[in-house]
């Protein structure tokens, strides 16, 4: 399994609604709201680095709310 940490900048008034939309999702182990120049954290996993680019723009780029993601893999 592949594991990433998706950083997520929310439109304007709409971080917690984008936490519990991503929350139960297929792949998304957690979401969190945080401080800082992101608003949001998630971490997920797939089979493979192309799965977690699947999850990353089929599910939370495609959350109502969601302005922009950065995607960083973790590495162990």
């Amino acid at each position: 399994m592949v594991r990433a940490y998706i950083l997520i900048t929310a439109n304007a008034g709409r971080a917690l609604s984008v936490v519990k939309s991503l929350r139960g999702q297929e792949g998304v182990i957690k979401v969190d709201a945080i401080t800082g120049d992101f608003d949001l954290i998630a971490e997920v996993e797939a089979e493979n680095v192309s799965g977690i680019g699947c999850l990353v723009v089929d599910k939370i780029q495609a959350a109502e709310g969601v302005f922009k993601t950065t995607t960083c893999l973790a590495l162990d």
